[in-house]
Formats: C-alpha cells, structure tokens, sequence
C-alpha cells in the first residue's frame, strides 16, 4: 500500500494505527478546514505540539481539490499559501482617508451646510454656480473665435498648426498645377498657440535628406552682404503656423494672426534657428515659395487657452472645495474638462466653430456613458464618505487636469502613438517605454498591495485576466494590429483605482483625465487598426522601380526601369525631380526612358522614382543626385 507523506509527518500515517477502509477508497468527504485538521492525542509527541497529531495533506484536502494529486505536492503546498494571502487578512482591513487638519479641509462644506441646509437650496446653489461658469466660458470663447481682420485683406481663415500650401511627393500633380497659384497672390490666416510642438512623425523626403520627429520648416532669412538676415523665404510645403513662429510674425503662446505672400519659384532655401524652431536647408528649386508681409495693421484675437484654462481650474477647484456628494462632483467637473479640452486646449481640427462644436457634442454623448460607469464602478467607492477635500483637489483634480491636458504634460515624453515604428526609429522610445513600464508596474504593485488588505484581490485578478485574454485574442488576429490609444488605457485600468487611498486619488484622476483628452481631441478610435491606418502617411513598403545607371551628358541625363518589375497592375512610372513631379510614364506609351534637362544651370537636382497603380502612387525611392559638376551619385537602397 502507498503511503502519503507530508513535511509535517516523519511517516505520512498518524500514530496509533493503520489506515481504515474508508481512507484506503480515496480519502475523506469535503472538508470545512482542510488547511488546519488536527487529532487530539492523549500526550505530546514529535509529531505535534500539545499533544496534537497533524494530518498527512490527502486528509487535509478536500475530495475536490485531491483530484489535483498529480500536480506535485509542493505546488500544490505552495498554491494554497499564494491563494490563502491573495484572500487578504480577516476581517478585511478597509482603506479609509483620514485627512489632515480635518477642520480647514471641511471648512468650505460645513459653510454651505450651515447657510445652505436644505437639498433645494443646494441645487439652487449648484445651479448658479454652474450657469455662472457655462457664461463665463461661452463669452471667453466667443471672443478668442472672433479671428478679426487685417486691413487690406480682410478676415483671416484659421487653420491648424500642420497646414501647409503643398502636399507631399505627387499629390499636387504633374509640375504641381493642383496647388496653384505659385505667385502673385497672398493668404491671411490665423494660427492657434503650440504650434512649435507639431512634428512630422513619418519620414518627409527633403532632397536627400529624410525628416522625422522634428518641426517641419524648409528655408527662412538669408543674410545679406552686409550680414544681415533678409526677408524669409519658406518653401511652399512647410508648416505654415511653425513658419510664422520661425520668422517672428507670432508667437508660440498665443498664436496669431499674419499674411503669407506667395513667391513663386525660389532657390537655395537656408537653413537657421529662430524662435526654438530649426529650419531645413534645402539646396535647390522649388516652384512655389512664400513669405509674410511686413508691417501689417490687424485686429487679431490671439489664441486665449491660458485665460479660459485659469476660469476652468478656478470653478472647478471652488467645486471640488466644496462639494461633498460624489454624484454632484463628478459629473460636473467631467463636463468641464472635456468641453475645456474639445473646444479650447486641445481641439480636432475643424474649419470653425460651428462645426467644432458639432463634434465635440457628438463626441460627448458617448464619453458621458462611460462616465456613468466609472462613477458607478470606481467613482463612487472612491469618493463616498471622502472628507479630505483638499486632498481631493489637489490629488484627483490635479491628476485629472495633468491627464487632461497631456498635450503639454506628457508632451516631453518620446512615445507620440506606440507604434512598431515609432518604437523603431524615434530617439529614446526605448528609454521612455522602460520607464513608463517600470512605473506602471511599481504603482500595480502598490493597487495590488491595498486590494488585498480589503479583501478585493482575487475578484480583481479574475477581471484583469478576462482583459489579458482578450488583448491577447485581438492580438493574434490576422490583418488587424493591436492600438492602445488613450481612452483604452484609462477604461483597462480604471477599475483598479476604486480604493480610497492617496495614490489611487491621484492615478483615477490622471486617468480620467486622459480619458477625456482621448475622446475629446481623437474620437473612439478602434482599438484594432488595419496597417494602412496605423501607418496613415508613411511608407507602405510597396515595391521600387529598377532604374538602371543614367547615362549622364553635361546638360542632360537619361534614365530608363525595367519592365519585367511592373506586375500586379501597376501601368505607370512617376519621377519627382526636387520633390514636384516632373514626369508620368504609362506602360505601353512609348520606350520605358526619359531624359531631364538642366533647368537652373549648375544647380544640382535630386531624382526620385515610384510606381502607380491607377491613381494609387506607392513608394518613392531614395534620391539620386545629379550634382552640379554633372556627376550621378546613385541612390540609396530602400524607400524615401
């Protein structure tokens, strides 16, 4: 017969007998403290203390969990102990916020409980104060949208900080006819602030040089021959609000107003730091060039963030100061921001107003539901009998602006979208990505900690193992890439900041307020994307033509592809020559060759050459260079 043996047992059979009938057939019934038996013997022995004997572990077990025998006994052990201490302590130990100096947090509150007792004069109360900031913040805004004029040239249209009077490789067409007019005309626009922080964040060819992660300005003042900068000259596909920062014509805080004058076909665009912008040198022509008209007379609102920023955090600080119920607190302060974010900090690009608010109303019956859930899931718990109202400003009301505001805050942080890419190539992503996870995991660890002392611990474990196993399944999906955008993170992560705690004050708030921010700037973005999507206007890892080695004559060159590379309907060669597309060759029209000719003397021109599909354009190569002494420098391999 086999024994049984556990540690706490010389021989894993109880003194003072062998094993009956009933435990040779497999064990006893289901047990109420499997854990712990112990027989009462008549005197102390080795074999336990105070005279009692420990049972071998098949006895201690229940008949359900002893259809486990075949996992070893020491996982078995050790799984009992990891279970038995995910339980937490009993009774549980509930998280309570005993604040500081109770009598000043709870001044405000008692104040309005004293001179405001009943429920109807609260409401009252509340129902000014809200329609007092709804007024404040209408006539503000309606004042910064109110974009002035400038005489001679009337009322400035508004435009984003990444707008430009060019679109990149072919997308203007042959010679660039699709973005006329090249001169002879002008353009009064109105930027918003923070313009300087807009990069490119998939690589812009530029000549021969690749721009990534950088402001994207191409020119500025040249010097003169008495050194002296003269009027700045920016290429037509340059960030136009960025350009204006450049050349001092606004600034980055406040945006402003200016006049883009259009000078047609420029060279030599110099590159010079002006304003925290670095331009880009670019030693060429190009057919279309602006600049900005001196001493203009505007009435120009500038941008005025900063002041509605100040209104908001006053009301909502004065609310949160003085409001004890969760369900008055929560929703109204949830309002505020995501209006503050969706109109004023951080708004969708959108032609006006009108159409803004249009989407932003559109955007916040949506964001409204999920708040319904984290106050009923998260929220609340947190909040209910909360006394520490300063703390509560200061931790959640501070997290929820760092989050809401994260264009600024989180701004310096090199992780812009969490993409393969970006992961890839953009400096210090990899850095940056350990130590949010660092982070992230020294705080769950904390979570865990708090859940366990009330008791939560193993409910928890189970919801976030249902979330781990779904973003495992989306993840082996084919055709479709996993896009942890903002809102995702804060719906994930929500449910474990329900404590009442200090940091679990500060992480909801944060959270919430990057919820906020997601919906408000970006929508419900899928969490599953295709490639094309996540790639938006980067390379699409299309196939390059073939081009064989130019043959090359002091005022010409002639360059000829290969056909047998022109499969799976592709009918068309497209050649950009500094940037424009210069030249369409379709398959059957003629010999697979063009010869260029040198339009500007013995200035050095940069080649580049890609495939269509109908009016679909793949990749471009990397440029070649005829350079100005008639010599070719060939391309590099891969994609521009």
């Amino acid at each position: 017969m086999p024994s049984y043996k556990d540690d706490d047992t010389e021989d894993g059979i109880p003194h003072g007998g062998q094993l009956s009938r009933w435990e040779q057939d497999g064990g006893p019934e289901p047990s109420t403290s499997a854990s712990s038996l112990r027989v009462q013997s008549g005197s102390a022995s080795h074999n336990g203390e105070n005279g009692h004997v420990v049972l071998p572990v098949w006895l201690r077990e229940s008949s359900k969990s002893f259809h486990w025998r075949w996992v070893p006994l020491r996982i078995r052990k050790a799984a009992r102990v990891v279970a038995a201490w995910t339980k937490g302590p009993d009774p549980p130990q509930m998280q309570k916020i005993n604040p500081f100096f109770p009598s000043i947090q709870e001044a405000p509150v008692r104040m309005i409980d004293r001179y405001f007792p009943e429920k109807r004069h609260k409401a009252g109360l509340f129902a000014a104060f809200y329609l007092c900031w709804i007024l404040t913040f209408l006539l503000v805004l309606h004042h910064s949208a109110y974009a002035g004029s400038i005489k001679g040239y009337g009322q400035p249209a508004g435009v984003w900080c990444g707008a430009s009077f060019w679109s990149a490789n072919n997308r203007c067409g042959l010679d660039g006819n699709g973005c006329r007019p090249f001169d002879n005309s002008t353009f009064a626009f109105r930027c918003p602030a923070n313009c300087r922080a807009v990069q490119v964040l998939n690589p812009h060819a530029v000549g021969d040089q690749e721009i990534n992660y950088q402001p994207f300005v191409i020119g500025g003042p040249k010097e003169d021959g008495s050194g002296q900068p003269s009027r700045p000259i920016y290429r037509a596909d340059t960030f136009l609000c960025q350009a204006a920062i450049h050349a001092g014509v606004i600034s980055n805080q406040n945006g402003g107003c200016g006049v883009a004058k259009f000078m047609g076909e420029q060279t030599d665009y110099q590159s010079s730091s002006h304003n925290g912008i670095e331009s880009i040198g670019f030693d060429a022509s190009f057919p279309k060039s602006f600049t900005f008209v001196p001493s203009i007379s505007l009435d120009c609102v500038k941008d005025l963030r900063w002041p509605l920023l100040a209104v908001t955090v006053t009301f909502t600080t004065i609310l949160s100061l003085c409001t004890s119920a969760p369900y008055v607190f929560f929703p109204a302060v949830f309002t505020m921001l995501f209006l503050h974010v969706g109109l004023v900090s951080d708004p969708p690009i959108s032609g006006n107003y009108a159409s803004l608010s249009s989407l932003i109303i559109g955007r916040f019956l949506p964001a409204a539901f999920c708040a319904v859930v984290f106050y009923q899931y998260s929220v609340k718990y947190q909040q209910t009998g909360l006394t520490a109202y300063v703390e509560r400003t200061i931790l959640w009301l501070g997290g929820a602006w760092i989050g809401s505001l994260n264009n600024y805050t989180f701004s310096f942080i090199p992780l812009q979208r969490l993409t393969p890419h970006d992961l890839k190539y953009q400096p210090g992503a990899h850095l940056a990505l350990a130590l949010v996870i660092l982070l992230l995991v020294s705080i769950a660890l904390g979570q865990i900690w708090y859940l366990r002392l009330e008791g939560r611990l193993p409910r928890y474990i189970a919801l976030y193992a249902l979330f781990g196993t779904v973003l495992i399944a989306f993840v082996i999906l084919p055709s479709l890439n996993l896009r942890i955008h903002h809102y995702i993170l804060a719906l994930l992560l929500l449910p474990g900041t329900r404590l009442q705690t200090r940091p679990s004050l500060l992480y909801q708030g944060i959270l919430v307020g990057l919820f906020i921010n997601g919906t408000a700037r970006w929508g419900f973005a899928s969490i599953l994307q295709t490639t094309a999507a996540l790639r938006e206007d980067g390379q699409k890892g299309t196939i390059l033509p073939n081009i064989t080695t130019p043959v090359v004559h002091a005022t010409n060159i002639t360059f000829s592809w290969a056909l047998s590379a022109m499969q799976g309907g592709i009918d068309t060669v497209s050649v950009l020559v500094n940037d424009v597309e210069r030249y369409r060759w379709y398959h059957g029209e003629g010999e697979p060759e063009k010869t260029f000719y040198r339009q500007h003397g013995l200035e050095k021109e940069y080649f580049r050459f890609g495939y269509m599909k109908g009016s679909t354009t793949g990749d471009y190569t990397k440029a070649g260079i005829w350079e100005s002494n008639g010599t070719w420098t060939k391309m590099a391999p891969g994609p521009s």
